[in-house]
C-alpha cells in the first residue's frame, strides 16, 4: 500500500517536487479510505485532524443552512487536496465534505503534514497558491450568486463541470449530474434548474439523457453567462 500511496502522492501538485524516498516516507503516513456516494467525510464543526487527498471520485465542500438548503462551495477530483485550512489554523471544519460519487481519499494526519511542511518549506508556497485559487473560486461564486441570474449561473456551472473550452474542438464534453446537485451548486431550486436545462436543450446548447448532460455548443453557452 505504501508504494501505491507514494504513486498517488506524486500526482498531487503539493508533493510533486519530492523525491522517491520522501514520497515513500510520506506514503507510509497516508491512510486510504473509501467512501460511498453521499457519504460524509467530515462535517462542519468537526476538528481538523487530517489533510484529505482525492485519489479517485469527486468530493464536494458543502455549506448547509438551518432549513436544509445546500450550497456547493467547491469540488475536488483526483489529485486535489482539501481540508487544509482547518488543519493549519486548528479551527473546526467550516463546511461538510461529501462524496458525490464513490471515492477513495487518503488522509494525512495533522502532525505528519506539519512535519512535512517544516521539512519542505517550498511546499508551503505551493500550498499558498492552492489556497489562493480556492479563495478566488469562492469569491467568483459569491459574485455569481449576488449578480448573475439563474440561467447565467447554471451555464457557468455546466461549463465548469464539463471543463469545456469554447475554443477547443473535438468530442462534445459529457458528464453525469443530478438537478439537485446543480441546484446546490448555483443556489437555486431544483424546479428552476429543470426549467433552464429544458430551455438550454430547446436552444440546442445541451443535450440531456438519463441524468447525463452533453455540452453541444460551449461557446454559445458561455455567452449566456454575460
Amino acid at each position: 500500500m505504501t508504494r501505491a500511496s507514494a504513486a498517488m502522492l506524486k500526482a498531487v501538485e503539493l508533493f510533486a517536487e519530492l523525491d522517491d524516498g520522501q514520497l515513500d516516507r510520506l506514503g507510509e503516513c497516508a491512510r486510504p479510505r473509501r467512501y460511498a456516494r453521499g457519504q460524509i467525510i467530515f462535517a462542519e464543526g468537526d476538528p481538523g485532524t487530517s489533510l484529505c487527498i482525492v485519489a479517485s471520485g469527486r468530493i464536494d465542500a458543502v455549506a448547509s443552512s438551518p432549513d436544509g438548503k445546500e450550497l456547493v462551495l467547491n469540488s475536488f477530483g483526483p489529485g486535489d487536496v482539501f481540508g487544509e485550512l482547518a488543519l493549519l489554523t486548528g479551527e473546526p471544519r467550516s463546511a461538510d465534505a461529501v462524496a458525490r460519487e464513490a471515492s477513495q481519499v487518503f488522509l494525512l494526519a495533522r502532525d505528519d503534514f506539519l512535519t512535512f511542511l517544516e521539512a519542505n518549506p517550498r511546499a508551503a508556497i505551493t500550498l499558498l497558491a492552492i489556497v489562493s485559487r480556492k479563495l478566488q473560486h469562492t469569491t467568483q461564486q459569491i459574485h455569481d450568486v449576488s449578480f448573475l441570474d439563474v440561467p447565467a449561473r447554471l451555464a457557468r456551472a455546466l461549463l465548469d463541470l464539463a471543463g469545456a473550452d469554447p475554443k477547443a474542438s473535438g468530442e462534445a464534453p459529457s458528464f453525469r449530474v443530478t438537478q439537485l446537485e446543480l441546484a446546490a451548486r448555483i443556489g437555486a431550486t431544483r424546479e428552476s434548474v429543470n426549467k433552464w436545462l429544458g430551455y438550454f436543450a430547446d436552444q440546442g446548447l445541451i443535450e440531456q439523457e438519463r441524468g447525463r448532460v452533453t455540452i453541444l455548443r460551449p461557446r454559445a453557452l458561455r455567452q449566456r453567462i454575460y
